[in-house]
């Protein structure tokens, strides 16, 4: 009973962990509370770096992180946020929602079950080849990049100053920048110290859960300090008259635009009644979609112009007065009237017109991640918006490749630690099964974590069992600890998140892929520069690097290297221009390195036409095939025509140490019978020899042996 049969852990594979129990349950045990501890902080600070509220980052690191160790095939990779895979989701949700609203939390969910979807199917149909597609060198560019972006993209958590969200992430942080002077100083502060605190147990005591000890020790000052400070208060509240009517206009917008989604349901229904009914005409459905087409570019409209307002109303400050009446009032910072006590403070307005008070939200303060809900996520089957299936369908592909890259390189570094023989399309399944359950309970997308997987690892995790015990620590958070992280400060989460990037920053790897390679060193530098200039899109960086580096892979099959052939004095055959040896003029060698298909068939003739040209006196031309792994139709027809051209000027042309795949498609598809069987040899040195003695048989002067080896 302890033994599963193979077949049954093809479906189970955490069956494989049988028997259990001991020395090996111990070490679980701690290794799971050891990663937990990690994970709480870190996941809450990724699903903020997703957009999303910091709690959803416990949700994705519950059930996710049990389900990826149960069905995946490494015994220690730890699943669950991170940072690359947050940052795709925010940057490819945002331009649809606005960050933290439950229309972009639905659509996170959504594709986290998109991801799932797509590598079940990879795995299933064991399709994981596919990530080759994705280049090292064009991961290497894409990571430095987006761990450069995710730093950046913290510092007004920092700094304590609002940042925009435009079409263009470098200026969003110009804007940042741009406001340094507005610093919130206990932010800062708070922020400054939560980094000095992680990187020096990092550093001096790395056994140590530094991330926690930061965590905890922010929150008891946040909330011993009264770091948090806010108010929600009326329009009428805030004296400056140009900040009431974009107040006002921002209202309007907001209320214009639920006018136009309900009216947009209506439309949207009587199209799927009109599907259901026997008399539609074509001309109602056209009119139909023409005012659904409509509505959404209104509403789009009206949600790009309260963005924009959003970022004018954030560059306001306001110093709160208090008159002896105790009515309260937001005036321009340094401009309380004489009769009112101003509290010295620094306010900004953080969101917008909102609820059925039309309350306007100010902080003073420093922002914590405030309440966070009881219990567990509800369980439920994501909100599907047919409209966005086919836009984050590309996305989803992406992070579903970006993502297994990064947990497969982390499973397989461990692998080689040790000694564990790893199923790339079982990790597959594994990943996708925990997204796809992770979204069923309010999950954005999740993959492995370089960070807590050397964590699980270095605590003695034997099998994936530890992961489990991760899972059920951060159900115990959820269910009873959540209460004491309302006053976690932002910047304490903004700097959990920059020294975990730190260290994907590493310029010492694109080097190295120039130094390999020049076309390899192009593609990582120039996925480098697109990835920054296209952010917020993420995805496009990483794709214009992923087709560079195909299109360079194609060029240089396109263009393989050809020589001319001489015997070199150790009597091996070298290229003549590279070892400098003297040419043969009757007989020629020419060697193909790559396989012969459509896209180089054309250099190859070229080739071998530029040999006949510069040695007029040939008679006999031999291909060492041993290079050629391939031939396919175009090559076999340009080889045919070439026997033809050449035989009939009086060249013949053999072949030597072909190999038997090509040998194969030349029998199939009659070219040999074309070529000739007594003019293709085994070896390059007997179609020589052969060539040579037809020479001295028909009375031509060789001009020497000097492809001949050495008797």
């Amino acid at each position: 009973m302890l033994s599963a049969h193979p077949r049954l852990q093809r479906f189970l594979p955490f069956l494989r962990w049988l028997p259990y129990g001991g020395p090996t349950l111990r070490a679980d045990f701690i290794a799971g509370l050891t990663v937990a501890l990690v994970l709480v902080p870190q996941s809450m600070a990724y699903a903020q770096l997703a957009g999303l509220p910091a709690y959803y980052g416990l949700y994705a690191a519950f059930l996710p992180v049990a389900v990826a160790a149960l069905w995946g095939s490494s015994n220690q990779l730890a699943t669950g946020p991170v940072a690359v895979v947050s940052l795709l989701t925010a940057s490819s949700l945002a331009p649809f929602a606005a960050p933290g609203s439950e229309q972009f939390i639905a659509l996170a969910v959504m594709l986290a079950l998109l991801v799932g979807l797509v590598q079940l199917v990879l795995g299933v149909f064991k399709l994981g080849v596919v990530v080759n597609f994705l280049s090292h060198p064009v991961i290497v560019g894409f990571t430095n990049a987006a761990a450069i972006i995710i730093g950046l993209s913290q510092l007004n958590k920092l700094f304590g100053v609002p940042m925009g969200r435009s079409e263009s992430f470098l200026a969003d942080i110009w804007g940042v920048l741009q406001l340094v002077g507005d610093t919130h100083w206990p932010t800062l502060a708070m922020g400054l110290g939560s980094l000095a605190v992680i990187w020096g147990f990092r550093h001096f005591a790395p056994k140590w859960p530094g991330v926690l000890i930061a965590v905890v020790l922010a929150t008891s000052l946040s909330w011993w300090i009264g770091f948090e400070k806010t108010a929600a208060v009326s329009v009428e509240a805030i004296a400056d008259e140009r900040v009431r009517l974009l107040l006002e206009e921002y209202r309007q917008a907001e209320t214009r635009t639920h006018e136009l989604n309900a009216r947009l349901l209506d439309k949207s229904a009587a199209l799927k009644a009109l599907d259901k009914a026997a008399h539609e005409t074509a001309a109602q459905r056209v009119e139909l979609n023409y005012e659904i087409e409509l509505l959404r570019l209104q509403i789009k409209d009206r949600e790009e112009e309260n963005r924009r307002r959003s970022r004018a109303l954030r560059t306001f400050v306001f110093e709160r007065g208090m008159a002896a009446d105790g009515t309260v009032r937001f005036h321009p910072h340094g401009q309380v009237p004489p009769g009112e006590t101003g509290d010295g403070l620094r306010w900004r307005i953080v969101r917008g017109v909102h609820g059925e008070k039309g309350e306007v939200k100010l902080s003073g303060g420093g922002q914590v991640v405030g309440k966070i809900p009881e219990g567990l996520p509800s369980f439920a089957l994501p909100k599907m918006n047919w409209e966005m299936l086919g836009t984050l369908l590309t996305t989803a592909i992406v992070i579903s490749l970006v993502g297994f890259m990064e947990a497969i390189s982390i499973a397989k570094a461990m692998a080689a630690k040790t000694k564990q023989r790893l199923d790339p399309n079982q990790e597959l399944v594994g990943q996708g099964l925990s997204n796809i359950v992770g979204s069923l309970t309010q999950a954005f997308p999740v993959s492995g974590s370089f960070s807590r997987s050397a964590v699980n690892l270095n605590a003695g995790a034997a099998t994936g069992m530890s992961s489990v015990f991760t899972a059920l620590f951060v159900l115990l958070t959820l269910l009873f600890l959540t209460p004491l992280l309302y006053h976690l400060p932002q910047a304490t989460l903004a700097a959990v998140i920059i020294m975990a990037v730190v260290g994907l920053v590493n310029f010492a790897a694109i080097k190295h892929a120039w130094q390999a390679s020049r076309h390899d060193g192009i593609a990582a530098i120039v996925t480098f520069v697109a990835t920054l200039a296209v952010a917020p899109h993420l995805d496009k960086g990483i794709l214009i690097g992923a087709g560079l580096a195909i299109g360079l892979f194609l060029y240089r099959t396109m263009t393989p290297r050809v020589a001319v052939l001489g015997r070199h004095p150790d009597g091996t055959l070298r290229d003549i221009r590279v070892a400098g040896l003297p040419e043969s003029k009757t007989v020629v060698a020419v060697r193909f390195d790559g396989r012969l298909y459509f896209a180089n068939v054309a250099w190859f003739e070229d080739a071998v036409l530029e040999a006949v040209a510069e040695h007029p006196r040939m008679k006999y031309l031999i291909v060492v095939g041993d290079a050629i792994n391939e031939l396919d139709a175009s090559g076999e027809e340009v080889i045919h025509h070439l026997v033809e051209r050449l035989r009939a000027n009086g060249v013949t042309l053999l072949f030597g140490g072909l190999k038997k795949q090509v040998r194969d498609v030349m029998q199939a598809t009659g070219l040999m019978d074309a070529i000739g069987a007594e003019n293709v040899f085994g070896t390059a040195d007997a179609a020589i020899e052969e060539a040579y003695r037809r020479a001295a048989a028909a009375g031509i002067e060789t001009a020497g042996t000097l492809l001949r080896p050495a008797s």
